[in-house]
């Protein structure tokens, strides 16, 4: 039977721009074989890039955006999934070519979904997001130095965009596993709450801007980088050898200015995180060491939850750089 229900949608006519809350119906949702109520989604910097203008990703309109989601399976063509699980679902395209999150249900591809772990919430899994997904990927790179290239131990790991979504809950993963995080931002006021989070050290964005030489001194083991850009060109030759830097985002541009003499003389690795196309397999894994890697009382202080109406009064602020912590969007309140 048909439901209605609430959604964000986001049209692009005659080159004029809209978004608005529609009322919807599941009857209108064409995409996959499994359809799922949706309880939580969140506010990526991706989702506010398409909500402000499409962000150039979305090429069909209207549209419903929305990159994350957790919720309940109600009906499934797929054996693997029956009504009544919980599911999560970051990646895939979904609130960028398929309809998405930001809406009371979602129909998608069960090839997409991943079973939430019965120790977690459908709140907490949304709390992390793609944010949270990214950041545990990064973080088992950064580990893989120890286990799975068999180097030194790992020390020093330097963390930028820190007060960001997957540079915040990097540092809370990273200090759980013992190492010691040094933190990069440019915001005076949030040092507090960096240091609340794990980081020993707080580093200004400005030390990463310049010239480099070929080679710099040795600083760090590790590198979780989310800004890409000027930053990571510096980054790469202050890298002690053997180290790895994780690199999962571009917010200081998509280009850099390096040379071999990192990866060459002392065999730095720079490891490409692609949270959205990750295996079904790498999900599991992630979302299942989360319960032992996140400090879900920590991260639900940090957390602030609104619903679709609010939404889109705030996303402008996360453009801004103005939104620290992590954003739930509740699309039933």
């Amino acid at each position: 039977m048909s439901k209605k229900f609430k959604a964000v949608v986001i049209d692009n006519q005659n080159e004029k721009f809209t978004r608005e809350i529609k009322e919807l119906d599941t009857d209108s949702l064409k995409d996959g074989n499994a359809l799922v109520k949706i309880d939580y989604t969140n506010l990526n910097y991706k989702d506010a890039l398409i909500l402000h203008n499409g962000g150039r990703i979305v090429k069909k309109y209207p549209f419903v955006p929305g990159i994350d989601f957790s919720g309940t399976v109600e009906q499934s063509e797929d054996s693997k999934f029956k009504a009544g699980d919980r599911v999560i679902l970051t990646g895939f395209r979904v609130g960028e070519v398929y309809f998405g999150g930001f809406a009371g249900y979602a129909k998608v591809n069960s090839s997409f979904l991943v079973k939430t772990p019965d120790q977690l919430s459908n709140l907490q899994v949304m709390m992390m997001g793609t944010a949270g997904f990214t950041a545990m990927l990064s973080c088992f790179a950064i580990k893989a130095r120890e286990e799975l290239l068999m180097g030194e131990k790992v020390k020093d790991v330097l963390v930028t965009g820190a007060t960001g979504g997957v540079g915040s809950i990097s540092i809370m993963i990273l200090s759980k596993m013992g190492y010691t995080v040094h933190a990069v931002t440019g915001k005076k006021d949030k040092h507090d709450y960096l240091k609340d989070l794990g980081a020993k050290n707080i580093l200004d964005r400005k030390d990463f801007m310049g010239e480099s030489k070929l080679l710099e001194k040795g600083m760090w083991d590790g590198v979780v980088d989310t800004v890409g850009g000027e930053a990571l060109t510096k980054i790469l030759v202050q890298t002690k050898p053997a180290g790895i830097i994780a690199a999962c985002g571009n917010a200081g541009g998509i280009k850099i200015n390096t040379n071999v003499m990192p990866f060459v003389v002392r065999g730095v690795k720079l490891w490409g995180i692609d949270s959205s196309g990750s295996s079904i397999k790498r999900r599991e894994f992630a979302w299942n060491e989360a319960k032992n890697l996140i400090d879900f009382e920590k991260l639900k202080s940090l957390t602030k939850e609104h619903s679709l109406e609010e939404l889109l009064k705030i996303f402008p602020k996360m453009l801004k750089g103005e939104i620290s912590g992590r954003v739930v969007i509740n699309p039933n309140k």
